[in-house]
């Protein structure tokens, strides 16, 4: 008899975990195959660490092949989900079709950018979503810095020095800091005009810093942040972007050659091509995250609305804290499907949420006691060793390397502005021929809060 297939979309916090608990469930009793548009699984709550050139980019990549024993990785981007053919459809890198056949389906595409009806930003502003977009902001906010170095006039130069961060949240706060940092190193190496200096702007259109995160957490990274002076601005958003700057929301025009981008993302378009109930462009699945009316189909992680039965009438956020746990009841409720193992719904608990500020500083509420400083740098990058699936030794190393020698200030120019667009649906893939380079730079988007291995 033939084994059951199992093909999970998407290699996420959500679809990585599931793969790697399933392989382990079924040992071998199923075939399971991985569809995702690179080989590794991306860490992304370390990847502005890599933008500030802390960690080596490879550092928060794991090796689908290296740590999946028994999975099949195929490299590909799923087009479409025939749900009644119980099929696959994806295009790989090169640009080839595949089908791949199903008994056992989860859906955990994540997110994409979202974008707002904001004229000028697609255009000059981009996403934050994997390395290309890490690699790209670190070229570019090292070559905005020595061009202006070597400037003749001090209104281009102020431009070039300028730098705007649109969303407060974990990742605009996250970048803002580390790559405060940076410029901070950079302007020593290569002193500017007089009287110019790096300048940050952190806008929210939300009240305070990380919107929706406990106070303590938001007032310990505003005074931070405030204090090495990023200008961080609430309650403000950008009306129009331009080549030379950006229009806020209160009428004022800052001048600046870049745009970072972090106020949010959205559930990936594929689960809205399922033609299934949707919320908020969310996948709605049952508390054991199968999907309603879909004959062995499961969706978990970003693109999957979750009962919160904690909070009866509401859904999970869209977090990697979730996505992580929603993996591991994935994975066992797929094995039960198959007879193995009984089938258990989706709780959870809230373990706390962490923010690295760059240094010795940080906020951490972890099992809700409130930190700060050095104690809070010291327990979030504890727990990012712990929770990485692989390259712990090689993170600490780089972090031990950072600490006690200057960084590498240099351009790698791997990463062209044209091939990070902010409206790329799949981040990875960036399957654009070629285009112009845009002037502005480039912007994260989400940073979700701690995953944490062995939760439920």
């Amino acid at each position: 008899m033939s084994r059951p297939r199992i093909v999970i979309v998407g290699a996420g916090f959500a679809g990585y975990r599931t793969a790697r608990i399933l392989s382990r469930l079924t040992r071998q009793r199923a075939g399971v195959t991985l569809l995702n548009p690179t080989d590794y699984f991306l860490y992304l709550p370390l990847l502005p660490q890599v933008a500030a050139g802390i960690l080596e980019p490879r550092r928060v990549t794991v090796s689908l092949r290296g740590t999946l024993r028994d999975v099949r990785p195929v490299l590909g981007e799923a087009d479409h989900v025939d749900l009644d053919g119980r099929t696959v459809h994806y295009t790989d890198p090169e640009g080839g079709v595949g089908t791949l056949a199903y008994d056992r389906l989860v859906l955990a595409v994540g997110s994409v950018n979202k974008l707002l009806p904001v004229p000028g930003v697609a255009e000059h502003a981009h996403g934050f979503r994997g390395l290309p977009e890490a690699l790209y902001l670190r070229d570019h906010v090292t070559r905005q810095m020595e061009l202006a170095a070597t400037s003749d006039d001090p209104k281009s130069a102020a431009a070039r020095c300028t730098f705007v961060v649109v969303g407060a949240g974990y990742t605009g706060t996250e970048v803002a800091a580390q790559m405060q940092l940076l410029t901070k190193d950079l302007a020593r190496r290569h002193p500017l005009p007089a009287g110019v200096r790096p300048r940050w702007l952190l806008l929210d259109v939300a009240p305070h810093v990380l919107p929706g995160m406990d106070e303590r957490l938001s007032i310990a990274a505003d005074r931070v942040l405030r204090r090495r002076g990023v200008e961080v601005r609430t309650g403000t958003s950008v009306k129009e972007a331009t080549h030379d700057g950006v229009l806020l929301s209160d009428g004022e025009f800052v001048e600046t050659r870049s745009l970072v981008w972090c106020v949010g993302v959205r559930p990936d378009p594929l689960v809205e091509a399922t033609g299934r109930p949707l919320e908020r462009g969310r996948l709605i699945v049952d508390p054991y995250l199968q999907v309603p009316g879909g004959a062995g189909v499961f969706a978990c992680g970003d693109a999957a609305a979750v009962p919160d039965l904690n909070n009866p009438g509401t859904f999970t956020p869209m977090t990697a804290q979730h996505a992580w746990r929603q993996g591991k009841v994935a994975a066992n409720n797929v094995a039960a499907s198959l007879g193995i193992g009984e089938s258990r719904p989706y709780r959870h608990r809230d373990l706390g949420f962490l923010v690295d500020l760059g240094g010795t500083e940080a906020a951490a509420d972890p099992l809700g006691v409130s930190l700060s400083g050095l104690p809070a740098a010291a327990v979030t990058r504890g727990y990012h060793l712990a929770a990485m699936p692989a390259n712990r030794v090689r993170v600490a190393a780089d972090w031990l390397l950072d600490a006690v020698l200057p960084r590498q200030g240099t351009q790698l120019g791997l990463v062209r502005s044209w091939s990070v667009p902010l409206d790329t649906a799949s981040p990875e893939l960036a399957r654009v021929p070629g285009g112009p380079e845009h002037h502005l730079a480039p912007g994260p988007v989400k940073r979700a809060d701690i995953p944490a291995e062995g939760d439920s």
